[in-house]
């Protein structure tokens, strides 16, 4: 079974994902979905080790044995670049590979708000993309980075957990630093940016007290930061960077917070009722006055109102972003109500239309 023929049969068939885990078959996502290759033998322990050793050097291979965990990045030329993890499941290997295209998709193909546009070309502040594993987080940051690279001049610097999309300049200078073969974390990763003279820093995950720290800091300093976290909508995210502080020093982090923030983008994946495809849905909160009057005095419970009057603004909920999909025919109902928090309010919204 050979691993690079599986990766092309995963691109023919357009799926998002490739696990190879003994003893099932190949299995494919497809449009969210996970189909078993039942047509292809069932994996061996040997089929799963010798992929692996396809695809990893020696450090790589020395690297998991040593963790029993192993991220990378894969490419077959002409064909596509891959997200890889490896674990160890009862015993055996496991991997799963995450498809990534070599051109970076565009914020109007993708239909990502048009406000992304406006907001990655802002001066400085923090933008951040959330949303759970496998919601396109990384997608959507690569289309805005994409988008300032064909029209501002800056000096962009990315920390990512592995390199996805490859980014060419274009107007900007971009260098994309990997964890692991280029540093050792995201903390000491965007220390060390900030000494390197530039002007938009994404990190690719911001998961502990020190890169949150640092990421509020450069904010702060006069830089573009975009970052992600693994939170479902714009309050959680919020009291999320708050609530990762010592109480202490939770006062202080309300303040810069509502002075640097600019916006929080908060997003999941549906498929299209055409059955081709999935688009994502996005919560949207902008750091208007009011938003950053809410931050300030601990009062983020009040930002869904916020949210929702906030059209004029730029802002959405996710129910009113998934009522729009319903609205033209985009999305089925069924679907964005298994997506939405308060399924009533958006039957309500969609009834409305």
């Amino acid at each position: 079974m050979e691993v690079d023929e599986l990766l092309r049969l995963m691109v023919r068939k357009g799926a998002s994902d490739l696990h190879l885990r003994v003893p099932s078959p190949p299995v494919l996502r497809i449009d969210g979905a996970l189909i078993p290759q039942e047509d292809l033998p069932s994996v061996t322990p040997t089929d799963v080790k010798e992929a692996f050793e396809h695809i990893t050097a020696e450090s790589q291979r020395e690297a998991f044995y040593a963790d029993m965990e192993l991220d990378l990045a894969y490419s077959i030329p002409g064909l596509a670049r891959f997200r890889v993890n490896v674990m160890q499941q009862r015993g055996t290997m496991s991997i799963a590979f995450r498809r990534v295209a070599f051109t970076i998709p565009t914020i109007d193909e993708l239909e990502l708000p048009q406000i992304c546009k406006t907001l990655v070309l802002k001066p400085r502040g923090l933008i951040l993309v959330t949303g759970p594993t496998g919601s396109g987080k990384s997608t959507t940051l690569a289309a805005m980075i994409d988008h300032l690279n064909e029209n501002d001049r800056r000096n962009i610097i990315t920390i990512e957990d592995p390199v996805e999309y490859l980014h060419h300049n274009k107007k900007c200078i971009i260098a994309q630093r990997d964890l692991g073969d280029d540093t050792k974390s995201f903390a000491a990763a965007l220390v060390h940016a900030l000494r390197h003279d530039p002007d938009v820093i994404l990190v690719g995950e911001m998961r502990d007290l020190e890169t949150i720290g640092t990421a509020i800091t450069a904010a702060e300093t006069g830089h573009l930061v975009l970052g992600t976290l693994h939170t479902v909508d714009a309050v959680q995210t919020v009291d999320r960077l708050i609530d990762v502080f010592s109480p202490e020093h939770q006062h202080q982090v309300r303040l810069q917070l509502s002075q640097m923030l600019e916006a929080v983008l908060s997003q999941t994946l549906l498929p299209r009722a055409a059955g081709k495809g999935r688009i994502a849905a996005f919560e949207i909160l902008i750091a208007t006055p009011a938003v950053r009057n809410l931050v300030r005095t601990n009062k983020t419970y009040e930002l869904p109102s916020v949210i929702q009057l906030g059209a004029k603004d730029g802002m959405q909920s996710l129910n009113q972003a998934l009522a729009y999909l319903v609205k033209d025919r985009v999305v089925l109902t069924e679907e964005a109500m298994m997506k939405s928090s308060d399924p009533d309010q958006l039957k309500r919204l969609v009834g409305g239309y």
